[in-house]
């Protein structure tokens, strides 16, 4: 079974609940993933996300060169 590729900027993130893999509606949770749905993370980083704390040569700043 092949698994679901998680969306970078979906349509609209607020209408589903981003905790597991099943993707549920927010109003239809299903897997018990507490009370409140799960934010995607456009919603609580904002836009450029996914480039966050993952490479730092993807990031603005230079990287640095050693000494010697």
């Amino acid at each position: 079974m092949a698994t679901r590729r998680f969306p970078i900027a979906p349509a609209h993130p607020e209408r589903t609940c981003w905790g597991c893999d099943r993707y549920c509606a927010a109003q239809d949770m299903v897997c018990g993933n507490g009370t409140e749905r799960t934010q995607h993370p456009s919603e609580t980083l904002g836009e450029g996300w996914e480039r966050e704390g993952l490479d730092p040569f993807l990031q603005d700043t230079p990287p640095t060169t050693p000494a010697g």
